[in-house]
């Protein structure tokens, strides 16, 4: 936000004598001149299309550069299996040891609370993976609708 300032026809007529003119020095300011304009026409976009320039400046550059996304690997986990296979394997075994302290810690609870009942075992294979997931969807589904 400016300020609004309203000047007299005095004031103006100082301003020239304490700064000067492009023409004649300053009074009042020993040595000092209005800076001059580096450009003599100020219609930047008629001097650019100008045939003097055009025939020294080099052809636009009209290929697109496409960039690849780098993806993050801790969160991006194809990407992260990409730069190291190991990490699959190593996913995969922490599935395992965890569901394996699960059930032991569930076998154990079980025994304090005196439940004599064994555990399911544990499926092997993908497909019964797959089968034993769907069979807990479905008895957990069953629990809601009852």
């Amino acid at each position: 936000v400016g300020r609004f300032c309203i000047w007299t026809e005095s004031a103006f007529k100082r301003l020239d004598s304490i700064y000067g003119t492009w023409k004649k020095e300053a009074t009042e300011k020993k040595g000092y001149n209005l800076p001059m304009h580096k450009m003599a026409s100020f219609d930047l976009a008629r001097l650019l299309k100008s045939d003097e320039i055009q025939s020294v400046i080099r052809e636009p550059k009209k290929e697109v550069r496409r960039r690849i996304l780098k993806k993050n690997p801790l969160k991006n986990y194809r990407v992260m299996v990409r730069l190291n296979p190991y990490a699959k394997h190593a996913k995969k075994q922490a599935a395992h040891i965890e569901t394996t302290r699960k059930r032991a810690k569930e076998e154990l609870l079980n025994k304090k609370r005196g439940i004599t009942k064994p555990l399911e075992p544990l499926p092997k294979g993908k497909a019964a993976k797959r089968k034993a997931k769907k069979q807990t969807k479905r008895a957990g589904a069953k629990k809601t609708t009852k």
